[in-house]
């Protein structure tokens, strides 16, 4: 009975937490203008 209770009390605050974010709206940002330079790594035995 109390996994029940935790879980509901865990599901609310999710949910809670869900809510407000989407109330609030996305945080303001940008991007950078420069691209992310990555490079993929060499293949084994080479």
């Amino acid at each position: 009975m109390r996994a029940f209770v935790a879980a509901a009390i865990g599901l609310a605050a999710a949910l809670a937490l869900v809510f407000a974010i989407t109330a609030f709206g996305a945080p303001e940002g940008k991007t950078s203008p420069k691209p992310l330079l990555t490079t993929a790594p060499s293949a084994p035995g080479q």
